[in-house]
């Protein structure tokens, strides 16, 4: 932080000169230093979430100030707009959208008027490789961060079906314990895991990776469909370009829903993703059965999923009692006759309406029998209607602008 008389310094600037950049004093990157000069300035016609605003006695009748309330603090008896740091814990093949996507939302919510700082870390200090190949440079160690609002761990498939590296754990742990919020993006969860950030919380992770997370850590509640979870503190989003729904979420708390609006059209996002992550899901691959009559009634399923499954037909077609049946679909793959069957027919449907086929056609060829039935189907387990995600993930060949 910079020293007082730094601070004082650019208090006695005059009405008509700017303010001093911050950079340019020494100690005060993690800072925006603005003088208390009169109704005009920055530091006196905004304000912030976090702390009080200086009071104006200019203000009289003006119109306020449209750009969002900032944080303050006072050194020597000036006031100075405080800065949210943003530090992010990368390293060798992190996911490279999983950093430049949250970081563009957090600089694109300045360009609007926000207050964040970013800065980028490894557990060495060394410039790390990113996913693409591209030299990630850091501005130094978990050590080296002075100021820190919010750590963000991004993630990379080098975290999964590995440990994670003691070096990371470590550097997890040492930011976790100084940031106000804690935040992961797609597997940068299997981290905030690993260090024992998600104890006893909710969390979620890429689809593809949410049974694993579950399985690797019993003491975190993994919830699979979610594009972001927040309990007490701790932020963890879905993959990839979910993390970028998670920082204009982050900005939406710090500094209000009108300037995360900006932001969002801005990026050309979503205020509020609809649907969870399970719509981007590929279709169901359980394991395969062991007991021999559950793997025929399985196959059948899946080759054929139009016939009638109800639990008294599947029984009846390989010589078991509906209740021994439904004793190995939850002993083998932890689900009930129905609900497999149920998911089975949405995995089907998507694919077909992926194909390019009508949302009738979909509902009749995978056994829905209406499309109202299937509409139910694909809200209760997608949050979106069949028409809704036919749109979103029909192809883009031929489309015109």
């Amino acid at each position: 932080m910079g020293s007082s008389r730094d601070i004082a310094d650019c208090a006695r600037r005059s009405p008509d000169e700017p303010a001093q950049d911050p950079g340019s004093i020494p100690g005060t990157s993690t800072l925006w230093v603005s003088a208390v000069r009169g109704q005009h300035s920055p530091i006196t016609r905004s304000g912030c979430l976090l702390g009080a605003e200086p009071p104006d006695p200019h203000a009289g009748g003006e119109p306020p100030d449209p750009r969002p309330p900032r944080r303050f603090a006072t050194l020597a008896g000036h006031h100075v707009v405080v800065a949210r740091v943003v530090v992010f814990l990368v390293f060798d093949g992190v996911t490279m959208l999983d950093v430049v996507g949250p970081a563009e939302v957090f600089v694109e919510a300045n360009a609007a008027g926000a207050d964040y700082s970013l800065r980028y870390v490894s557990s060495s200090g060394a410039p790390v490789v990113t996913s693409v190949g591209i030299r990630l440079p850091v501005d130094g160690t978990p050590g080296d961060v002075v100021e820190l609002d919010t750590v963000v761990v991004s993630g990379g498939e080098v975290l999964v079906g590995l440990p994670v590296p003691e070096a990371l754990v470590g550097a997890v742990r040492e930011l976790a314990a100084r940031a106000r919020r804690v935040v992961s993006i797609c597997t940068g969860a299997f981290v905030l895991a690993a260090a024992g950030v998600l104890d006893g919380r909710r969390a979620t992770t890429h689809w593809r990776q949410a049974g694993r997370l579950a399985r690797g850590y019993s003491g975190v509640e993994v919830v699979p469909d979610a594009i972001f979870v927040e309990d007490r503190g701790v932020f963890t989003s879905a993959g990839v370009s979910a993390g970028m729904d998670l920082a204009l979420a982050l900005v939406e708390r710090d500094c209000g829903a009108d300037l995360a609006r900006t932001v969002a059209r801005s990026l050309v996002m979503f205020m509020q993703r609809p649907g969870g992550q399970s719509q981007f899901s590929a279709p169901l691959r359980g394991r395969t059965p062991r007991a021999p009559v559950l793997r025929e009634v399985v196959d059948l399923v899946a080759a054929q999923p139009g016939l009638d499954h109800s639990a008294s037909a599947m029984a009846g077609r390989v010589g078991v009692s509906a209740r021994h049946l439904a004793r190995l679909f939850a002993a083998e793959l932890e689900t009930t006759p129905a609900r497999f069957v149920e998911q089975v027919r949405l995995d089907h449907a998507k694919v077909l309406l992926d194909a390019g086929h009508s949302v009738a056609q979909a509902a009749r060829l995978a056994g829905f029998g209406s499309s109202e039935t299937m509409r139910r189907v694909f809200v209760g387990w997608l949050g979106v209607s069949p028409s809704e995600y036919r749109a979103r993930m029909s192809t883009s060949v031929g489309l015109r602008s």
